[in-house]
Protein backbone atom coordinates (compact mmCIF):
# COMPACT_ATOMS: atom_id res chain seq x y z
CA UNK A 1 0.00 0.00 0.00
CA UNK A 2 1.53 3.66 -1.11
CA UNK A 3 2.60 5.13 2.32
CA UNK A 4 0.50 8.13 0.71
CA UNK A 5 -2.59 6.72 0.65
CA UNK A 6 -5.01 7.91 3.03
CA UNK A 7 -5.94 4.85 4.87
CA UNK A 8 -2.38 4.30 5.62
CA UNK A 9 -1.83 7.93 6.88
CA UNK A 10 -4.98 7.55 8.99
CA UNK A 11 -3.43 4.02 10.59
CA UNK A 12 0.08 5.87 10.95
CA UNK A 13 -1.58 8.89 12.62
CA UNK A 14 -3.42 6.88 15.14
CA UNK A 15 -0.57 5.13 15.77
CA UNK A 16 1.17 8.16 16.82
CA UNK A 17 -1.98 9.24 18.78
CA UNK A 18 -2.57 6.21 20.67
CA UNK A 19 1.19 6.13 22.11
CA UNK A 20 0.99 9.55 23.24
CA UNK A 21 -2.20 8.76 24.90
CA UNK A 22 -0.50 5.92 26.91
CA UNK A 23 2.88 8.06 27.52
CA UNK A 24 0.80 10.62 28.86
CA UNK A 25 -1.07 8.58 31.33
CA UNK A 26 2.25 6.97 32.65
CA UNK A 27 3.85 10.52 32.50
CA UNK A 28 1.04 11.35 34.99
CA UNK A 29 1.04 8.63 36.93
CA UNK A 30 2.53 9.56 40.73
CA UNK A 31 5.81 8.07 41.06
CA UNK A 32 8.21 8.40 43.96
CA UNK A 33 8.89 11.86 45.03
CA UNK A 34 12.38 13.01 46.26
CA UNK A 35 12.05 14.53 49.85
CA UNK A 36 12.12 18.39 51.19
CA UNK A 37 15.50 18.35 49.78
CA UNK A 38 16.30 17.24 46.79
CA UNK A 39 19.79 17.68 46.47
CA UNK A 40 21.39 14.18 46.65
CA UNK A 41 24.74 13.69 48.96
CA UNK A 42 28.35 13.44 46.96
CA UNK A 43 31.93 13.05 47.97
CA UNK A 44 34.72 14.57 46.17
CA UNK A 45 38.09 12.89 45.68
CA UNK A 46 40.40 14.24 43.58
CA UNK A 47 44.27 12.76 44.01
CA UNK A 48 45.23 13.44 40.31
CA UNK A 49 44.67 17.07 41.24
CA UNK A 50 47.73 18.33 39.72
CA UNK A 51 47.58 16.62 36.83
CA UNK A 52 43.65 17.43 36.27
CA UNK A 53 44.76 21.09 36.90
CA UNK A 54 47.09 21.37 34.19
CA UNK A 55 44.31 19.52 31.74
CA UNK A 56 41.85 22.34 33.21
CA UNK A 57 44.20 24.95 32.02
CA UNK A 58 43.98 23.35 28.77
CA UNK A 59 40.26 23.30 28.37
CA UNK A 60 39.61 26.61 29.66
CA UNK A 61 41.38 28.13 27.23
CA UNK A 62 40.34 26.27 24.50
CA UNK A 63 37.09 27.87 26.33
CA UNK A 64 37.71 30.96 26.61
CA UNK A 65 39.20 31.03 22.59
CA UNK A 66 36.95 29.01 21.34
CA UNK A 67 33.53 27.59 22.86
CA UNK A 68 32.20 30.33 25.16
CA UNK A 69 32.27 33.28 22.20
CA UNK A 70 30.71 30.77 19.69
CA UNK A 71 28.02 29.95 22.67
CA UNK A 72 27.22 33.44 22.90
CA UNK A 73 27.13 34.19 19.48
CA UNK A 74 24.37 31.20 19.57
CA UNK A 75 22.32 32.82 22.35
CA UNK A 76 22.01 35.99 20.35
CA UNK A 77 20.37 34.07 17.90
CA UNK A 78 16.50 34.15 17.62
CA UNK A 79 15.01 32.23 20.25
CA UNK A 80 12.72 29.98 18.00
CA UNK A 81 16.48 28.96 15.61
CA UNK A 82 17.61 28.45 19.76
CA UNK A 83 14.75 25.78 20.30
CA UNK A 84 14.83 23.77 17.30
CA UNK A 85 18.61 22.95 17.77
CA UNK A 86 18.06 22.21 21.55
CA UNK A 87 15.06 20.12 20.60
CA UNK A 88 16.30 18.15 17.58
CA UNK A 89 20.05 17.57 19.64
CA UNK A 90 17.47 16.18 22.68
CA UNK A 91 15.48 14.35 20.39
CA UNK A 92 18.63 12.71 18.79
CA UNK A 93 19.44 11.68 22.15
CA UNK A 94 16.45 9.76 23.07
CA UNK A 95 17.22 6.19 21.68
CA UNK A 96 20.45 6.29 24.50
CA UNK A 97 18.20 7.55 27.30
CA UNK A 98 16.06 4.52 26.32
CA UNK A 99 17.96 2.35 26.24
CA UNK A 100 19.53 3.66 29.71
CA UNK A 101 16.15 3.71 31.03
CA UNK A 102 15.89 -0.19 30.16
CA UNK A 103 19.60 -1.18 31.53
CA UNK A 104 18.29 0.39 34.68
CA UNK A 105 14.75 -1.63 34.91
CA UNK A 106 12.56 1.65 34.77
CA UNK A 107 9.67 0.52 32.49
CA UNK A 108 7.62 3.92 33.06
CA UNK A 109 10.52 6.06 32.03
CA UNK A 110 11.12 3.86 28.72
CA UNK A 111 7.64 4.29 27.40
CA UNK A 112 7.72 8.15 28.11
CA UNK A 113 11.43 8.07 25.96
CA UNK A 114 9.81 6.22 23.05
CA UNK A 115 6.91 7.88 22.90
CA UNK A 116 8.57 11.18 22.97
CA UNK A 117 10.69 9.87 20.19
CA UNK A 118 8.32 8.63 17.80
CA UNK A 119 5.92 11.64 18.43
CA UNK A 120 8.59 14.15 18.02
CA UNK A 121 10.32 12.48 15.14
CA UNK A 122 7.20 12.50 13.02
CA UNK A 123 5.00 15.28 14.32
CA UNK A 124 7.58 17.33 15.58
CA UNK A 125 9.67 17.41 12.31
CA UNK A 126 12.69 15.04 13.04
CA UNK A 127 12.03 16.65 16.50
CA UNK A 128 12.76 20.15 15.61
CA UNK A 129 9.46 21.15 17.87
CA UNK A 130 8.61 19.53 21.14
CA UNK A 131 5.15 18.00 20.44
CA UNK A 132 5.50 15.76 23.58
CA UNK A 133 6.35 18.04 25.70
CA UNK A 134 3.35 20.10 24.73
CA UNK A 135 1.63 17.29 25.40
CA UNK A 136 2.80 16.70 28.88
CA UNK A 137 5.26 14.02 28.07
CA UNK A 138 8.27 15.38 29.65
CA UNK A 139 12.03 14.99 28.99
CA UNK A 140 14.30 12.83 31.46
CA UNK A 141 17.93 12.53 31.28
CA UNK A 142 19.94 8.95 31.19
CA UNK A 143 23.00 8.17 30.36
CA UNK A 144 25.32 5.34 30.74
CA UNK A 145 26.86 7.19 33.59
CA UNK A 146 23.70 7.67 35.29
CA UNK A 147 22.75 3.52 34.81
CA UNK A 148 26.51 2.71 36.95
CA UNK A 149 25.83 4.71 39.41
CA UNK A 150 21.72 3.48 39.46
CA UNK A 151 23.70 -0.26 39.83
CA UNK A 152 25.69 1.13 42.76
CA UNK A 153 28.67 1.73 41.26
CA UNK A 154 30.89 4.21 43.03
CA UNK A 155 31.84 7.21 41.47
CA UNK A 156 35.41 6.98 41.75
CA UNK A 157 37.93 10.20 41.45
CA UNK A 158 37.78 12.93 39.84
CA UNK A 159 38.91 12.54 36.00
CA UNK A 160 39.85 15.84 33.46
CA UNK A 161 39.20 14.73 29.77
CA UNK A 162 40.32 16.90 27.33
CA UNK A 163 38.12 18.95 25.77
CA UNK A 164 35.10 16.98 27.46
CA UNK A 165 36.01 18.57 31.00
CA UNK A 166 35.66 17.22 34.36
CA UNK A 167 33.90 14.32 35.54
CA UNK A 168 34.47 11.14 37.87
CA UNK A 169 35.61 8.49 36.97
CA UNK A 170 32.38 6.51 36.53
CA UNK A 171 30.88 9.09 34.46
CA UNK A 172 34.42 9.40 31.91
CA UNK A 173 33.59 5.92 31.14
CA UNK A 174 30.11 6.18 30.59
CA UNK A 175 31.06 9.12 28.46
CA UNK A 176 33.07 6.47 26.51
CA UNK A 177 30.75 4.01 25.98
CA UNK A 178 28.35 6.78 24.56
CA UNK A 179 30.46 7.73 22.22
CA UNK A 180 30.87 4.06 21.00
CA UNK A 181 27.39 2.92 21.04
CA UNK A 182 25.06 3.66 18.08
CA UNK A 183 21.63 2.72 18.34
CA UNK A 184 21.05 4.04 14.99
CA UNK A 185 23.49 2.00 13.13
CA UNK A 186 26.01 3.45 10.85
CA UNK A 187 24.61 1.92 7.46
CA UNK A 188 23.11 5.01 6.67
CA UNK A 189 24.64 8.58 4.99
CA UNK A 190 21.67 10.38 6.54
CA UNK A 191 21.44 9.10 9.68
CA UNK A 192 25.68 10.13 9.53
CA UNK A 193 24.62 13.82 8.33
CA UNK A 194 22.15 13.42 11.21
CA UNK A 195 24.81 12.51 13.60
CA UNK A 196 27.45 15.21 12.88
CA UNK A 197 24.27 18.05 12.47
CA UNK A 198 23.73 16.57 16.13
CA UNK A 199 27.33 16.38 17.62
CA UNK A 200 27.80 20.25 16.42
CA UNK A 201 24.42 21.29 17.53
CA UNK A 202 25.19 19.46 21.09
CA UNK A 203 28.49 21.11 21.49
CA UNK A 204 27.32 24.56 20.99
CA UNK A 205 24.26 23.96 22.32
CA UNK A 206 25.19 22.42 25.76
CA UNK A 207 27.61 25.23 26.25
CA UNK A 208 25.23 27.76 25.92
CA UNK A 209 22.96 26.21 28.42
CA UNK A 210 25.63 26.22 30.91
CA UNK A 211 27.08 29.72 30.04
CA UNK A 212 24.83 31.08 33.51
CA UNK A 213 26.62 28.53 35.55
CA UNK A 214 30.05 28.27 34.19
CA UNK A 215 30.22 32.47 34.17
CA UNK A 216 29.32 32.14 38.12
CA UNK A 217 31.53 29.58 39.17
CA UNK A 218 34.40 31.90 37.07
CA UNK A 219 33.74 34.68 39.81
CA UNK A 220 34.65 32.23 42.77
CA UNK A 221 38.29 32.26 44.08
CA UNK A 222 39.49 28.43 42.82
CA UNK A 223 37.24 28.19 39.60
CA UNK A 224 38.62 24.09 39.05
CA UNK A 225 36.94 23.84 42.43
CA UNK A 226 34.04 25.37 41.88
CA UNK A 227 33.29 23.72 38.73
CA UNK A 228 34.25 20.00 40.04
CA UNK A 229 31.88 20.81 43.28
CA UNK A 230 28.72 21.71 40.93
CA UNK A 231 29.58 18.95 38.62
CA UNK A 232 29.68 16.06 41.40
CA UNK A 233 26.47 17.71 43.31
CA UNK A 234 24.62 17.66 39.45
CA UNK A 235 25.86 13.66 38.67
CA UNK A 236 24.43 13.06 42.44
CA UNK A 237 21.20 14.63 41.72
CA UNK A 238 20.98 12.33 38.16
CA UNK A 239 21.84 9.13 39.95
CA UNK A 240 19.60 10.00 42.59
CA UNK A 241 16.88 10.35 39.85
CA UNK A 242 17.34 7.38 38.43
CA UNK A 243 17.20 5.69 41.47
CA UNK A 244 14.02 6.87 41.96
CA UNK A 245 12.70 6.33 38.66
CA UNK A 246 11.57 10.60 38.66
CA UNK A 247 11.50 13.13 36.66
CA UNK A 248 12.24 16.13 38.90
CA UNK A 249 11.61 19.28 37.15
CA UNK A 250 12.70 21.67 39.31
CA UNK A 251 15.90 22.81 41.63
CA UNK A 252 16.01 22.42 45.11
CA UNK A 253 15.67 24.90 47.42
CA UNK A 254 17.23 23.09 50.32
CA UNK A 255 20.91 24.49 51.54
CA UNK A 256 23.69 22.55 50.37
CA UNK A 257 24.63 19.27 52.56
CA UNK A 258 27.95 18.40 53.81
CA UNK A 259 29.87 16.58 51.57
CA UNK A 260 29.51 12.67 52.52
CA UNK A 261 32.79 10.60 52.06
CA UNK A 262 32.52 8.16 49.35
Amino acid sequence: MPLTDPASLRVRYSLVLALAAFASGCAQTPAATPGRCEHARYGVHDPAEPINRGIFAFNRTVDDYALAPVARGYRKLPGFFQAGVHNFVANFGEPKVFVNDLLQGNGQRSVNTLGRFVINTTAGIVGLVDVSGKLGIERHEADFGQTFGVWNIAAGPTVELPILGTANLRDATGKVIDFMVSPFGDNSSTVDTLGTLNTAGGIVDGRAQALPLTDELRTRPDYYAALREAVAQRRADVVAEGKLGAVVTGQSTCPDEENADE
